[in-house]
């Protein structure tokens, strides 16, 4: 009578793949992936630009607001 163990012992080992089959396997997921047109990665890139220079501009007022907060209480 085998055990778990025992059943889970005997079972092969998965056979390693070669080092070119993993290549070959990120080509083709690579290839199956969704990749954005032209027009589409520069209207996306275009919007990160924008949000960013947003998001910079409401951190730079905040902070020249506080430092003059800090040099009117300071000093």
């Amino acid at each position: 009578m085998t055990t778990r163990a025992n059943k889970a012992a005997t079972k092969a080992a998965p056979e390693k793949k070669s080092r070119f089959r993993f290549f070959a396997d990120v080509v083709a997921e690579l290839r199956k992936a969704h990749w954005p047109t032209r027009q589409e990665a520069l209207r996306l890139s275009i919007l990160v630009l924008a949000v960013a220079v947003v998001l910079g501009l409401i951190l730079g007022v905040l902070d020249l607001g506080f430092t003059r907060l800090f040099l009117l209480l300071g000093g």
